[in-house]
């Protein structure tokens, strides 16, 4: 059989314009509808490429020079947020995000035949330094303890001191930490030996309260110096709530342990959300936006037309957020959720606002929905927010059953979405709004948004 003959090679130089963005924020460059994907550029823009790697499908480019340049650009990025992947849009103009967030849902429904709008996406008025939380590699480069973040697609640390998108407080955190830890020579991990003993500093911030929350993730028990660096934090960090020790020993990428030594302070800090005050501990899930989440959740619980005689179920409540928000305008809010953890989070989270009408179960979402379904549960609204995979089709169809008028799909992945949208007209449910896209993590692709499902037959 003969080889495919590609019409661009290895090392090869190649002009051309960029037709689109990828959802991973890469530029499109086409020769003969074979697409080169080249970071650092936009649409519209007519560039020289040379071409880094082939496959059957497509290949990559790196920007040698720019022709013809896209007005939405931001004439000088940081070169380390793009690298690193903090900031993949920050060589776009804010504006020209928003659209881009608006676009990726358009296209997806386009090529799905869905004739759906798409309204504007919800924007921050200070698209920076929103992070509330940081979790921060700590590696030893030139000899001492350094905090940076990762270069794209590898674990080379690029030393950063001003990360960009995280509260600045945070960032000023991370900076004693690590200045501690080079005073007292306390080294950083090394994941080729498994030697070492700092690997992470993790921070939280409450966006209302101003509480911190630091966590040092080590290679085990083993800390040395442990006494002073505790006591120099709780000195010198403002707000400063928290100091606990992770103990994460295992070989993994997953940055926290099960294992938690409280070293300064209370187990837990505190902040506000739709008015609700909730728990943080350091391995409860929190959204890092607090100011988008509250639109973004604000928008679903408009949506959902509440009057406080309904039954809202909550699937993937996570601790609470969304549910204890909800059970101000319901009769009754039911909450499921995969993680033990987090449902008693959610369940003291509700005692701590004297919200009785929210009853929490632990357990898969799809199989909760079920277990309702044949106890005859009939709820109203039905709320869903799931992981990037979308939802189980088992859901979709125990949803269908349990018949409620609407459906509010929280997504925080355009793709699943859209085949969820899909699956749910298969059940009678149709969209009945524009789809409201909400920027939660802006200088990034990532988008979430809120759609809108009613029930018009079966």
């Amino acid at each position: 059989m003969s080889k495919v003959q590609l019409p661009v090679h290895k090392n090869e130089t190649v002009t051309g314009t960029v037709l689109d963005l990828t959802y991973q924020g890469n530029g499109v460059v086409k020769v003969d509808h074979y697409p080169i994907f080249v970071p650092n550029t936009l649409p519209g823009e007519e560039v020289t490429v040379k071409v880094t790697k082939v496959t059957k499908n497509f290949a990559w480019g790196k920007l040698i020079s720019i022709e013809k340049k896209s007005p939405d650009r931001i004439d000088d990025p940081n070169w380390a947020y793009l690298q690193t992947g903090i900031a993949p849009l920050g060589n776009l103009t804010y504006p020209a995000q928003l659209k881009f967030k608006q676009r990726q849902i358009q296209k997806l429904l386009e090529k799905a035949h869905l004739n759906l709008e798409v309204a504007e996406t919800l924007g921050m008025d200070q698209p920076f330094g929103y992070r509330n939380k940081a979790q921060v590699p700590v590696r030893m480069v030139k000899g001492q303890p350094t905090t940076g973040f990762y270069k794209r697609g590898s674990h080379d640390l690029v030393p950063i001191e001003d990360f960009y998108i995280q509260d600045p407080a945070i960032d000023q955190t991370v900076l004693v930490v690590r200045d501690l830890l080079r005073k007292y020579q306390v080294p950083a991990y090394d994941e080729e030996t498994h030697r070492g003993v700092i690997r992470t500093v993790m921070v939280r911030r409450g966006y209302y309260s101003h509480q911190v929350m630091v966590v040092l993730v080590t290679n085990g028990e083993h800390f040395p110096h442990v006494a002073e660096i505790t006591r120099e934090i709780s000195e010198r960090v403002p707000g400063i709530k928290s100091i606990v020790q992770n103990v994460n020993d295992k070989r993994t990428n997953v940055i926290l342990g099960t294992k938690n030594h409280l070293l300064w302070g209370e187990p837990t800090i505190h902040d506000n959300l739709l008015g609700i005050d909730f728990t943080i501990s350091p391995l409860s899930f929190y959204q890092v936006n607090p100011q988008q989440t509250e639109r973004l959740y604000q928008t679903a619980i408009e949506n959902a037309g509440l009057d406080g005689s309904q039954t809202v179920i909550d699937a993937y409540c996570g601790i609470g957020t969304i549910s204890l928000a909800v059970a101000k305008h319901a009769k009754h809010v039911y909450g499921v959720e995969i993680v033990p953890a987090a449902i008693a989070d959610a369940k003291q989270n509700a005692a701590n606002n004297g919200i009785e009408n929210a009853t929490f179960v632990v357990g898969k979402a799809e199989e909760q929905f079920a277990k309702w379904q044949a106890e005859g549960l009939k709820p109203d609204v039905v709320i869903v927010d799931p992981p990037r995979k979308g939802l189980d089709a088992q859901l979709i169809e125990a949803t269908g059953k349990m018949a409620p008028q609407k459906v509010i799909y929280v997504s925080c992945n355009p793709a699943t979405l859209v085949r969820d949208l899909q699956r749910f007209a298969e059940q009678g449910y149709h969209v009945t709004k524009p789809i409201q896209p909400v920027d939660q993590f802006p200088q990034t692709t990532h988008v979430e948004s809120v759609t809108v499902l009613e029930r018009t037959e079966k």
